[in-house]
């Protein structure tokens, strides 16, 4: 494992680079169109990058029982800011003033399931956990994604855990071969790192996918996340999308996946770069993975957001940590809402009710 670091850099949610807004580019986006689909709502898998893999994370213990898999690219444990800002960043992003006491904060885990505000921390042994941090990522560092490393050893078996910690990359999504400097953190936060991370990720998570070939068959669908998850959707962007495999659009049952983006990495700063350039689209295309990428929005009123993150310290909702939580829910029934093919109790999400 690599040696922690601590950075005196401060930054709000991460502190990603300010980024302009960028227009989508030629990749076809169908609106309002999503064909009716056959999902696998019992073995979910998410990811996401910083703030997104701390979303990754609450979403995933939230609701264990059914998502069976997590991602987290440069993430920090669960509820490590505790529901204040301050903690957040004086322990959880670019340094770690004293120690990040790991009993409160898996404390706090047990309390929500005793709550049922959170699945069984039981569901927690057999989950699959994919955990990656770079060694040149001064936004968050080491210790912090160590700290999550050592939090999942606590409730999952070991074998079930990967955590890559040795690679020379900054703080973004690596990728063979699209996006920018590898050894820079610059908008879209996407790398060109000659490093799959997608394929390595879905690889853990899900056996026997298959490495996809060069092509796409799928398209980019958008959708109205207001329109579907109403209030719980009030910190949400007004659209969000979902890559669909032309397998998945005629008819065949297929797995699903939330992939959570980070700070300064909604569509209105990025485009089409977080939803088409990561990777996780031409593995899905080819293993029958419908995958969805909801969004958030910056705000520079309260509630205070102004990089665009997901909620991770309780700018949204006092339980922004559990099922109950105002983003958790809104991706739930986003989720849910697009499983058209199968009964009415699969498709109003009471799976865990």
């Amino acid at each position: 494992m690599m040696k922690p670091n601590t950075y005196s850099r401060k930054s709000l949610c991460f502190s990603f680079i300010v980024a302009s807004t960028l227009s989508f580019s030629a990749v076809s986006v169908e609106k309002n169109d999503i064909p009716e689909l056959a999902l696998d709502l019992e073995n979910v898998t998410v990811s996401g990058l910083s703030s997104g893999g701390y979303m990754a994370t609450q979403f995933q213990l939230s609701h264990s029982d059914w998502v069976k898999g997590v991602g987290v690219i440069a993430g920090g444990p669960y509820f490590c800011a505790q529901g204040d800002i301050t903690t957040a960043l004086a322990q959880c992003v670019n340094k770690v003033e004293g120690d990040i006491n790991l009993e409160t904060l898996n404390d706090k885990a047990k309390q929500y399931a005793s709550e049922g505000k959170i699945a069984s921390l039981d569901n927690m042994k057999d989950a699959k956990v994919w955990l990656f941090h770079g060694t040149q990522d001064t936004r968050v560092v080491a210790n912090v994604s160590d700290s999550l490393f050592e939090q999942y050893q606590m409730w999952t078996d070991t074998q079930n855990i990967a955590y890559i910690n040795d690679k020379p990359m900054a703080h973004l999504f690596p990728t063979r071969d699209k996006g920018v400097n590898c050894m820079k953190s610059e908008s879209p936060f996407i790398g060109n790192c000659d490093y799959d991370a997608a394929g390595a990720m879905l690889s853990h998570l899900i056996e026997g996918v298959a490495t996809p070939d060069a092509s796409l068959t799928g398209k980019i669908h958008s959708f109205d996340q207001q329109k579907i998850a109403g209030s719980d959707a009030k910190t949400l962007a007004s659209e969000g999308f979902v890559y669909v495999p032309k397998s998945c659009e005629q008819g065949e049952t297929c797995r699903a996946h939330i992939s959570f983006h980070g700070c300064n990495q909604y569509a209105d700063a990025v485009g089409d770069a977080y939803t088409t350039q990561t990777g996780l689209n031409e593995w899905a295309d080819d293993n029958n993975i419908v995958v969805l990428y909801p969004q958030t929005k910056k705000s520079l009123f309260m509630p205070l957001n102004p990089q665009g993150c997901w909620d991770w310290w309780g700018y949204a909702s006092s339980d922004y940590a559990n099922k109950e939580g105002a983003q958790i829910t809104a991706v739930k029934k986003i989720l849910f809402s697009l499983n058209t093919r199968l009964p009415s109790k699969t498709k109003q999400g009471e799976a865990d009710e």
